[in-house]
């Protein structure tokens, strides 16, 4: 191995975790009399300098990734692509994060805090580009470990360690789970490349055990992305945890698990890695192709539908803000899981009509709509937290009643929150309308017959569904009157932050190209 080579591919996670040295410097040894208010903006402010150099050094990485061997056939890292949009959208939501952190006073711990949320991101960065086994579980466990001890750091707070200890336990778990389809997967195959593993199981020919492995793999990442039937630890978290740690957690780790299962759908979803030497024709693709992938996708069909359908259901019992938010994030992993699955089971037939025309393939486009959808999502979840966090700091509670009469205590405050929400609803002109349009019209695009049709019609109707548990929150804000008329203030730097947030949700939603372009400048010409 070319340690010159990973120390180019890994310049990112090199800066956060640099960053996360000197914040811990400068908080304990410079810092350490110096007033809350202060440490917290300094350490935050060198927490988004972190993210920049980070973002800055992704230049240097160039697009061979990191790959090892005799003839560079184990890949390590990618880089590029889809690769490359999620870890800029992890850096860009961190720095966010860091940003609504001002003006916080849940912990003293502050040099403590900003830096393992930055190794959090540096484990996020790794999941988004690891193409080997080994390096996908390392990168998850920096990222969870990161998160449990971020959702404890309230310590005056119950909830706050209640929702550790549940987080912790689930968590364990699901490693168990992964690891052990991982081991499985090793078995089989001989080795941790996901390239190889492809390889090996298109020449042997799948066995039981491929399924097993499958299975407990999806499991395991199942918990990241809070899916149904893995999602019992995400109300807790998202209500106990700090408001900073919910929505890192909302956005960052969303990101980092959804960029890891496209890598994992489209290294191994695949027999034989598509139209190359041993598949000739484009019948004899489709031939292996829908004998051997439809059982696998209907894995994640299934834990999709049962995400959309809970997670909605549930979120219309909810009367705290937090774990409305918790259940949206279930189903909205259900949305996003539906454009996943679509492209395993049924876009081999456009990738390989469209390699035999030359064209775009459906694929690349469901790939497309899914970072765009999981992108916006995090950008919106985070202007949320945020702005339930003003709330909840003024009058303690997130429950839906502490919002009454909130366009007459805090108007800025309100339209953010009536932006946002809308937003999550789907609602047009706004960036959360064109998500699920993109993701919704891409899986119909891939003429993959009833199934998709029928989650994308009852998605449509859940849709509907969640407006109606928005518009319960966003009415006490703008049609019931206030218990107490006293202002709610928030911090400058948070206001700004989540007025840009809004300015970009609704920008977004006007010129949905904007973005649509961004993210397909990452692909090479076709």
């Amino acid at each position: 191995m070319n340690y010159a080579d990973l120390f180019r591919v890994t310049m990112p996670e090199t800066a956060l975790e640099l960053a996360a040295l000197v914040v811990l410097v400068v908080d304990l040894g410079l810092l350490r009399k110096s007033a809350l208010h202060v440490r917290v903006a300094v350490a935050s402010l060198l927490g988004v300098a972190g993210c920049v150099a980070a973002l800055w050094a992704m230049q240097f990485q160039g697009f061979a990734g990191l790959s090892f061997g005799s003839t560079g056939e184990f890949t390590l890292l990618g880089t590029g692509t889809y690769m490359a949009v999620a870890q800029i959208g992890i850096l860009a939501l961190t720095a966010l994060t860091l940003l609504l952190l001002i003006g916080s006073t849940f912990t003293r711990h502050v040099g403590e805090y900003v830096a393992v949320l930055l190794m959090a991101a540096a484990g996020g960065l790794l999941v988004a580009a690891a193409q080997d086994l080994l390096v996908i579980f390392v990168g998850l466990e920096l990222l969870s470990l990161g998160l449990y001890i971020l959702t404890a750091f309230a310590k005056s707070s119950g909830k706050s360690a209640e929702a550790a200890f549940k987080y912790y336990l689930f968590g364990g778990m699901s490693a168990a789970f992964l690891l052990f389809g991982f081991s499985y997967f090793y078995g089989l195959s001989g080795t941790t490349s996901l390239v190889g593993i492809q390889t090996a199981i298109a020449a042997s020919g799948s066995s039981p055990l491929f399924y097993v492995a499958w299975i407990l793999v999806v499991a395991g990442l199942g918990f990241k992305v809070a899916a149904v039937p893995f999602h019992l630890w995400a109300p807790d978290t998202y209500e106990g945890a700090p408001a900073p740690s919910a929505a890192f957690i909302a956005s960052v780790s969303k990101v980092a698990s959804f960029a890891l299962l496209l890598t994992l759908s489209l290294n191994w979803l695949a027999p034989g890695g598509g139209l190359n030497g041993s598949r000739t024709s484009v019948e004899s693709y489709l031939g292996d192709y829908y004998r051997t992938w439809p059982q696998l996708a209907m894995i994640l069909l299934v834990v999709a539908a049962a995400s959309m359908v809970v997670g909605n259901l549930a979120a219309l019992a909810q009367v705290s803000v937090r774990r409305l938010l918790a259940y949206s994030a279930i189903a909205h992993a259900g949305y996003i899981l539906l454009g996943i699955a679509t492209q395993q089971a049924y876009a081999g037939q456009g990738t390989a009509l469209a390699f035999q025309a030359g064209t775009v393939a459906p694929g690349q486009r469901l790939t497309n709509a899914v970072l765009y959808y999981v992108l916006t999502y995090g950008l919106t979840t985070v202007g949320a937290f945020g702005a339930v966090a003003v709330v909840e700091r003024a009058t303690g509670s997130d429950k839906f009643d502490s919002f009454l009469g909130l366009h007459k205590r805090s108007p800025l405050l309100a339209g953010v929150l009536l932006v946002l929400f809308l937003s999550l609803a789907g609602i047009p002109p706004l960036v959360g309308f064109w998500a699920k349009f993109n993701l919704f019209a891409a899986v119909l695009g891939t003429s993959a017959g009833v199934v998709p049709f029928a989650l994308v019609a009852l998605a449509v109707a859940l849709s509907a569904v969640s407006l109606y548990y928005y518009l319960q929150v966003l009415k006490r804000a703008y049609v019931m009157p206030a218990i107490d008329d006293s202002p709610i203030k928030a911090h400058p730097v948070t206001l700004a932050v989540l007025l840009l947030i809004a300015a970009a949700v609704l920008v977004l939603g006007c010129f949905p190209a904007l973005l649509q372009g961004w993210i397909q400048s990452f692909y090479p010409a076709v």
